[in-house]
């Protein structure tokens, strides 16, 4: 079979369920799973359904045949090059960020292969990344005239410090899993072809937690870097909040009982 790209393949998202866990699984194998125009739609659609969804707890993404994403499609980057569309586009992609940022469930990377450009930061938008030893991270957006998109100014600084970020963003070259890991971009580093049951091995420990416990620990985290009293505010209205709900009520019960926890997400 040709290793050539079909220019035709627009890509899909597949969705499944393994309990309260929702796997996104970006698959356009020809072009490593770059954002092609149905990528982009089917992944806003399957993560805003998921969210929406009581019985997801959390929510997995990963690629196809061995890669994660290799980012922008740059096949289909010259009808629009320069124009509204293409504002239009990355607006369209900021959506996406948005989601996995602000959405109160936990998301998870599971990285092997290509992550790059787009592919990258859409990684470093999710909560936990999980990559396979053979994963290769870069951020070479320059080498085709752009910068950094989809976030990346944002998250990977946090992630890696201003410093690093820096660095990897302006000059570009690949980093191994391992550099990526001792560098914040990934926090587990997994066999190569591990990373998703990793990942879903990770998903079904944190769905068993309380719902909103995670949600409200995300969302005050979200709140980085705000001073220590800000901090501590969010903190204090959120603890109150859950003081109150069926899920610490459970959760006190179950533990005094030496039971499992059943908890409702209420």
């Amino acid at each position: 079979m040709s290793d050539a790209p079909n220019q035709a393949d627009p890509g899909r998202v597949l969705v499944t369920r393994d309990g309260g866990v929702a796997t996104l699984t970006l698959d356009c194998p020809s072009k490593r799973n770059a954002f092609t125009p149905d990528i982009k739609t089917g992944l806003i659609d399957a993560l805003s359904a998921s969210i929406e969804d009581r019985d997801v707890r959390v929510i997995v993404i990963t690629g196809a045949a061995g890669h994660f994403s290799a980012g922008g499609d740059i096949t289909g980057m010259t009808k629009f090059a320069g124009a509204q569309e293409g504002r239009e586009s990355l607006l369209k992609l900021h959506r996406l960020t948005r989601l996995i940022v602000d959405c109160e469930k936990p998301v998870i990377a599971a990285v092997e292969g290509a992550c790059a450009g787009g592919g990258l930061a859409l990684a470093a938008s999710c909560d936990i990344v999980i990559a396979g030893e053979g994963a290769k991270f870069s951020c070479g957006f320059h080498k085709i005239g752009l910068m950094p998109d989809l976030g990346a100014v944002w998250s990977l600084p946090l992630r890696m410090g201003l410093g690093r970020a820096k660095m990897f963003m302006l000059i570009g070259d690949p980093i191994s899993a391992a550099d990526a890991c001792r560098d914040g971009l990934c926090e587990k580093v997994v066999p190569t072809g591990e990373a998703l049951d990793a990942a879903m091995a990770m998903a079904g420990k944190m769905a068993k937690s309380a719902p909103m416990a995670l949600g409200y620990t995300k969302s005050v985290l979200a709140r980085m870097p705000d001073g220590l009293d800000a901090m501590l505010k969010a903190e204090a209205d959120a603890q109150f909040a859950l003081m109150a709900s069926d899920d610490f009520r459970e959760g006190r019960t179950a533990f005094l009982e030496k039971r499992a926890s059943r908890f409702t997400g209420r």
